[in-house]
């Protein structure tokens, strides 16, 4: 077992996850017992390590400690990186509930930089912290990855799902940024977006784990719930957000970074008409819940939204 953290933005950030290389022999009661063991909102479980005889294409599983997901940004992060540590960088193929993704491996540089850069300069909560992950993005040891995930599919949320959605979260119509409606937003999982207006709201508002996991659960929404608030266009021209991923289960309420989300907030955007593809978006994410992390998401005029990151070992991995 591999715990890495992946999208971090400085020590001590990035979203936690679980890695088994050689899940062959593994069910399905084993992988979601392995998963609720290590308490990481996902493991990956790589149940072909090289599909038909190729080590650069395998099958991938995603657990959380209460479910199997569809698919896992984050994980697929990390995976890719240890894959890459092991096989050498490069592309690989990976087949996953939702269809095969095609994850793109190097060495230092690449989006990462410039997205970590230009969330140093962007000016809104930027700290040493991201300027730390600028240099280590730099560092040509360090392996970054990049997922494409499959064409977004935006569509109106049900007006009394919304509703219970806002009451949940403690939130009213007002505290929304009309500019930004509430839609669902799927690239790989389902995700509701929340666009808040103002950095107090965003910052305070709170929620019943249970209660929205209940609702989550209703509506067959297997990754987050996601709530995020515009900071802006740094000195590059990208797009800077600030999200908050509600993730109830087990011990964990939020997700500090979330790929899956992520894509599924580029393909809103466009869909939206929000931004000119092609167009980068900067999504800076867990500081909230103390581990601050950052996603880098290309958007493309038309085609899958690729989300681009690093996954380093944890060094706070929980005990074996």
């Amino acid at each position: 077992m591999l715990h890495l953290t992946a999208f971090a933005d400085g020590p001590g950030g990035g979203n936690p996850a679980g890695v088994v290389l050689d899940a062959a022999s593994l069910s399905a009661v084993d992988m979601l017992r392995i998963a609720a063991e290590v308490g990481h909102a996902e493991t990956a479980f790589v149940v072909d390590a090289s599909v038909a005889g190729d080590d650069r294409h395998v099958a991938v599983r995603y657990f959380s400690p209460g479910a199997e997901v569809p698919f896992c940004g984050h994980a697929t992060i990390a995976t890719a990186v240890a894959l890459a540590e092991r096989r050498g960088v490069g592309a690989f193929t990976v087949d996953t509930a939702v269809g095969p993704v095609v994850i793109e491996t190097a060495r230092g540089g690449g989006a990462v930089e410039t997205g970590e850069a230009a969330v140093a300069g962007a000016g809104a909560g930027a700290d040493a912290g991201a300027g730390a992950a600028a240099d280590a993005g730099r560092d040509t040891s360090v392996v970054t990855a990049s997922f494409t995930s499959v064409v977004p599919v935006v569509r109106d949320l049900d007006p009394a799902v919304a509703d219970r959605l806002l009451a949940l979260l403690a939130l009213t119509r007002a505290d929304l940024d009309e500019r930004r409606p509430l839609r669902e937003s799927f690239a790989g999982n389902r995700h509701p977006i929340v666009a808040v207006r103002e950095s107090d709201v965003f910052d305070g508002f709170g929620f019943d784990p249970a209660a929205l996991r209940a609702l989550m659960d209703e509506q067959g929404w297997a990754g987050t719930v996601t709530v995020f608030c515009d900071r802006g266009v740094d000195e590059s021209g990208a797009t800077v957000v600030e999200a908050r991923n509600l993730f109830p289960v087990g011990a964990i309420t939020e997700d500090p970074a979330t790929g899956s989300a992520a894509a599924s907030l580029g393909g809103y955007l466009r869909a939206l008409d929000l931004i000119a593809p092609p167009a980068r978006v900067v999504v800076r994410q867990g500081r909230h819940v103390g581990r601050p992390s950052v996603l880098v998401v290309d958007v493309p005029v038309v085609g899958g939204i690729t989300v681009t990151g690093t996954a380093t070992p944890m060094t706070d991995a929980p005990a074996p």
